[in-house]
């Protein structure tokens, strides 16, 4: 058997504000139908969104609704993928401890409450 692709699939309520969201983020497109959008970068699939009327979003770090997943984004220049992040319907849920060590994260939630780490170093 060989493996010819695997996605990351989250549910979300909103498709559109979601997959335009992981789009921006990774200089990608969108191909939409009605209840799947796939989000592409150079014409290879990297994740996936699947309509879900009734998403409840994970509260990060403690909650009811516990985290199940989530997506590490490594950037080279923190200071812009924040900001397009923030523009773009992200929460910021946790700062870096240290913002000029020489590696770190920060914890952010994508517009349907998904937790996902913008990484450096």
């Amino acid at each position: 058997m060989n493996v010819l692709q695997s996605v990351v699939a989250f549910d979300t309520a909103d498709l559109d504000a979601e997959s335009a969201f992981w789009a921006t983020l990774l200089g990608g497109t969108v191909q939409a139908d009605d209840d799947w959008h796939i989000v592409s970068v150079d014409g290879v699939a990297r994740i996936c969104f699947q309509l879900a009327p009734n998403h409840v979003p994970p509260q990060w770090p403690d909650g009811p609704q516990q985290q199940q997943g989530h997506m590490d984004v490594y950037v080279d220049d923190m200071a812009a993928a924040h900001a397009l992040v923030l523009a773009n319907g992200a929460t910021l849920l946790r700062e870096s401890e240290d913002p000029n060590a020489a590696e770190g994260f920060q914890v952010y939630a994508d517009p349907a409450g998904h937790p996902f780490c913008l990484c450096w170093g």
